[in-house]
């Protein structure tokens, strides 16, 4: 069997050993370090002997698979704890996520708050110091449905009853058992550092008819230091909670009256927003976009013919009903199918393709109310939306001039560090995709070549495809070292197969189009919200507000300083005046704290002069100079962010 190592070293050993068992035979210091394992490509627990020849590649705590095995052995470790603390408390789901894991329980009489985070810690790692191994079953279903009911597992016996029996697989540490898939740790001893982060409501399976569950999130560290380092981070995060910034720089607000998860664009929210757009349409207008506008209600036949109702109506509004007509609307859920109907307004030549339409398109979906948050999750936001109409053989072409906006806007943006990701089809569970083989083929080859041919490092994650077709997204590292999920483009041959689109070939046949979907921002508002706290609310000068405040020393300059921002009005610098009867050292503080870049200071000799006195965020005084002196330098400055 061959062994890949973290580092990429391939070594060849005998047959009938585990990897764990391979990893210590070369190095105990390293096999510690071993967390994960996929033998022929699929998920293995490292403690489980291999029958066979196999292909064995192994993961470390810096890998998401060794990330992922660490934290759901944790999840089930927290299982244990509550079990222990709680008798009589019942299961649901626990996951690995992101950032740590979560268990979903039914605390029955008890009630659980923030209060007893630090028994539940304790009584962690007290089940850490047992060493326990977690220990892998087969498991008939029969078997497992008496063994979950006898305990009164009302949501386990449920997820039980889905499964195929041959394929139920228990795992269990100490007095626990849990069903589950893996996979895991060889025991419990790895983990070295434990914090309970927070409660929230969870319906059970997402559903607002079923039980309200309690969801208990936590994280753990092989190292102490680690989860120091990250209860750091968390701290920083507060700071740049983009909810916090966003009412500190008037951008945006919600109101309970007006509804839950739609925003309200104050003015310079509106104003951001406005340049944003004005700065996509422009790089759009140059590689031939065409600007569409589409309604915010549609029939709901339409949604029925794209596959969206069957895939996504229960997270859609629901429908709106015309009593006189018995016709169907629905909020737009989406712009694509909108987008179709516009190419078949008319009749389409090969000479017409690629056909690109663009639209900030507004759509509306049902997230249920525990799961909104701020701008990053809501019920109504806009897409910087495109869908491109092109010939097979213009798809890679298409695919990566689209490549070229997104990573242009990140340069623009100051997004250095990013992750591409392919998501493909899980060839196992393909129910879920509509569209034939080949096209599916075609496709995902497509943007692999494209992304090669650009030179990016994309892993490729089977299961993550939308259900018409696969695509690429650009996962960014935010300035404290989050991931989000930003620009994507998808590749789609099914939607057009849907609407009949068909154009005039150069052999005078009828043939069908590719679709291709793009999104560089994905959402202005999730947009938005990312580069706040990216950015800590210090937006790059080209696209904040206020590039400016004028800071009359007294009331006696106050004209000069209205006279100031006419000046840099006719230059297209952005200024404001801060005339309170205030001292000149309270104004400066103030206006640091709104993020403001440049602070101008004039009294009598500005006056005098037709100067400022320039101070720059967080570098201080920068010296007196020329009004048009100064307003020639920002635009200089924006010029060299925006042409990067």
């Amino acid at each position: 069997m061959n062994i890949t190592f973290p580092d990429g070293s391939v070594r060849e050993f005998e047959q009938g050993i585990t990897p764990f068992g391979v990893a210590e035979s070369i190095s105990p210091r390293f096999a510690a370090d071993v967390l994960a394992a996929k033998v022929n490509g699929e998920e293995w627990d490292i403690s489980r002997p291999i029958d066979g020849d196999a292909s064995i590649e192994l993961f470390k705590w810096d890998s998401p698979e060794g990330k992922h095995a660490f934290w759901h052995s944790s999840a089930h470790l927290l299982a244990e704890a509550l079990q222990e603390l709680y008798p009589g408390v019942k299961f649901g789901i626990g996951p690995a996520i992101e950032n740590g894991f979560y268990y979903d329980i039914a605390p029955g009489e008890h009630k659980i708050t923030s209060d007893d985070f630090p028994k539940i810690e304790k009584k962690m790692m007290e089940l850490v110091a047992r060493k326990e191994d977690i220990v892998r079953r087969d498991i008939a279903k029969e078997d497992a449905l008496r063994m979950f009911g006898d305990r009164g597992e009302t949501y386990k016996c449920e997820l039980i009853s889905e499964l195929e029996d041959g394929h139920i697989t228990t795992y269990t540490q100490g007095a626990f058992t849990d069903l589950c898939r893996g996979p895991h740790l060889p025991s419990t001893s790895a983990i070295k550092a434990v914090k309970i982060l927070s409660l929230a409501g969870a319906y059970w399976r997402g559903d607002e008819k079923r039980d309200q569950l309690v969801r208990v999130y936590g994280i753990t560290f092989p190292k102490k230091k680690m989860l120091d380092e990250y209860l750091a981070l968390l701290e920083e995060a507060k700071k740049r909670d983009h909810r916090k910034l966003g009412k500190e720089m008037e951008l945006f607000a919600f109101s309970s009256t007006v509804g839950q998860g739609l925003p309200l664009w104050l003015p310079k929210g509106a104003a951001l927003r406005d340049r944003l757009e004005q700065f996509l349409r422009k790089i759009q207008k140059e590689y031939g976009y065409l600007q569409v506008i589409t309604p915010h209600i549609g029939n709901k036949q339409l949604y029925v013919t794209s596959g969206h109702w069957a895939k996504y109506g229960k997270d859609s509004f629901q429908p709106i009903k015309t009593p006189q007509e018995g016709e169907e609307y629905m909020l737009k859920p989406m712009n694509c199918p909108h987008h179709c109907e516009i190419y078949k307004a008319a009749p389409r030549s090969y000479r017409d393709l690629p056909l690109r339409f663009a639209e900030f398109g507004t759509v509306y979906r049902y997230e249920q109310s525990g799961e909104l948050h701020g701008l990053t999750r809501v019920r109504g936001f806009t897409q910087d939306d495109a869908h491109l109409f092109c010939a097979p053989e213009q798809i890679k072409g298409e695919f990566l001039k689209v490549m070229d906006i997104i990573l242009y806007i990140f340069r623009a943006l100051d997004f250095k560090d990013f992750e591409v990701q392919i998501s493909l089809r899980d060839p196992k569970n393909k129910e879920k995709y509509i569209g034939s083989d080949e096209n599916w083929h075609l496709a995902e080859n497509a943007i692999i070549e494209a992304c090669a041919e650009k030179g990016l490092n994309a892993r490729q994650v089977e299961g993550e495809a939308a259900f018409y077709g696969p695509k690429l997204d650009f996962m960014v590292k935010d300035a404290i070292g989050r991931r989000w999920q930003l620009g994507t483009i998808q590749v789609d041959y099914n939607l057009p197969e849907r609407f009949e689109l068909e154009y005039t070939g150069s052999d005078n046949q009828k043939h069908r189009p590719v679709m291709i979907h793009r999104a560089p921002f994905g959402s202005m508002e999730r947009f938005v919200a990312v580069l706040l706290e990216h950015t800590a609310g210090k937006l790059p000068l080209w696209l904040i507000p206020e590039q400016c405040v004028v800071l009359p020393i007294s009331e006696k300059f106050n004209e000069y300083a209205a006279h100031v921002v006419r000046e840099l009005d006719k230059h297209d610098v952005r200024a404001i005046v801060d005339d309170r009867n205030e001292k000149i050292g309270k104004k400066i503080r103030d206006n640091e704290l709104k993020k403001i870049p440049y602070l101008l200071i004039v009294g009598e000799k500005e006056a005098e002069n037709e100067e400022v006195s320039v101070r720059k965020q967080g570098e201080g005084d920068k010296g007196t100079m020329k009004i048009i002196n100064f307003a020639d330098e920002i635009n200089a400055e924006v010029a060299k962010m925006t042409n990067k």
